[in-house]
């Protein structure tokens, strides 16, 4: 092995011994080889927003409206949605490849995952482990299966906790009623090119605080766990113009611990968030069409019935048209029915009125341009309209006052 002059120079006046040197020289070549095999990457998000028509009322004190907070929108002005860096270490192909992912995120885009027991709330600028994991490979069954151990993303939704991979700058309903991170272990077993299935047991963390299923883990008990399951499919090159064509489906059951309750309730109960998405191209190359379905089973905590089983539901259509390599046009509707009812502590809908059971629907239109490197620039304009009047609020009864909200951002991204 060949020493530095400094490495020798301290050996002989026997500060060092050679034998220790090479010990640390190795472990320094580990450590090296390990760092030039690790990427990083991330994104910083920002946007400008106006919400027409959302001023508050001088005259009467009315509080201004505001999309709803299913649409993960924000208030009029600018916004850092997010500061996110990730540290990846990839699989190799061995049978026992191992690696790791870390990702951090800042900004009122943060998704919580509940570490310390309590959930990010909606729109605060907060820091937070993003995701942080352990990738292993086992060569067990035909192609082995794949695990990650740690905190990861949720296994169903049609939209991603990384803004840069939506279509759209807000989020839509459905992505709101979904559980976000988990912490625990998955397993992926990949059949073939065409099936995969996924399946995994967690700790109720993560979420988006009141508007979703936080799923923190507020128990001490073993049972308190989240179970989760998924199967993907893929249309083979046999399929003609379908080929690549994704269908997945998926369900996660957990137990829900709403950090208020309403008078008379007790304990947790169980929350069912089920899911059914495709993509699917066309015989246009340039136009890509998508499709969701979520449906939430959540607990109502009235004092008569902790358990009623009232449900949320959502069904949004998208659509993408690539024009060119740098432009393309991104649509989005929904239509969504809240079923929930009783306290309104406890209902996911932000309406100021106890019993909702109203539909929602919302229409999205985004303009995307990549005109700089690397930087994905967004114009968008979104339509909300509620049937019960629920945007805004009067400070003299709380009664909703108006059915429609409106939506102008540029959102303007730069991934690194």
């Amino acid at each position: 092995m060949k020493f530095n002059k400094w490495t020798v120079g301290l050996a002989a006046v026997g500060v060092v011994s050679l034998a220790s040197a090479a010990r640390a020289d190795e472990q320094m070549s580990q450590v090296q080889t390990a760092l030039t095999q690790t990427t990083l990457s991330g994104y910083v998000d920002t946007a400008m927003q106006w919400n027409p028509g959302t001023d508050a009322n001088p005259n009467t004190g009315g509080l201004p409206g505001n999309i709803p907070h299913y649409a993960f929108a924000k208030d009029d002005g600018f916004s850092l949605n997010a500061v996110d860096i990730a540290l990846d270490k990839p699989e190799d192909s061995s049978a026992w490849a191992a690696g790791y992912h870390v990702e951090l995120m800042y900004g009122a885009n943060s998704v919580g995952v509940g570490l310390s027991g309590s959930s990010t709330s909606y729109g605060v600028p907060n820091a937070t482990l993003r995701s942080a994991y352990i990738r292993l490979h086992t060569p067990i069954g035909g192609n082995g299966i794949d695990w990650q151990i740690g905190v990861f993303d949720s296994i169903i939704g049609y939209e991603s906790n990384s803004d840069p991979l939506n279509p759209n700058y807000t989020r839509s309903y459905g992505y709101t009623i979904e559980p976000t991170t988990m912490t625990g272990i998955l397993g992926t077993y990949k059949v073939n090119d065409e099936v995969s299935f996924s399946a995994g047991i967690a700790n109720n963390d993560g979420g988006l605080g009141p508007i979703a299923p936080s799923f923190v883990k507020t128990t001490t008990t073993e049972s308190s766990s989240t179970y989760m399951g998924s199967v993907s499919l893929t249309a083979p090159d046999s399929m003609g113009f379908l080929k690549g064509a994704t269908m997945s489906a998926g369900v996660v059951y957990g137990t829900d611990g709403y950090i208020s309750l309403p008078p008379g309730a007790s304990g947790f109960g169980n929350n069912t968030s089920w899911y059914l998405g495709a993509t699917i191209p066309t015989p246009m190359t340039q136009l890509k069409l998508g499709a969701a379905f979520d449906y939430l089973m959540e607990p109502d905590f009235s004092s008569t019935d902790k358990n009623q089983g009232n449900s949320i539901w959502d069904i949004a259509g998208y659509a993408t048209y690539q024009a060119t390599d740098k432009f393309s046009i991104n649509l989005r509707g929904e239509v969504m029915k809240d079923a929930s009812q009783g306290d309104s502590n406890v209902n996911l809908y932000p309406g100021v009125n106890g019993d909702t059971h109203q539909y929602a629907e919302e229409v999205t239109v985004t303009l995307q341009y990549n005109l700089w490197a690397n930087v994905i620039t967004r114009g968008e304009f979104r339509w909300d309209h509620t049937d019960d009047n629920n945007f805004g609020a009067s400070s003299i009864n709380g009664d909703p006052t108006r059915p429609n909200d409106f939506l102008l951002a540029l959102n303007v991204i730069y991934q690194f």
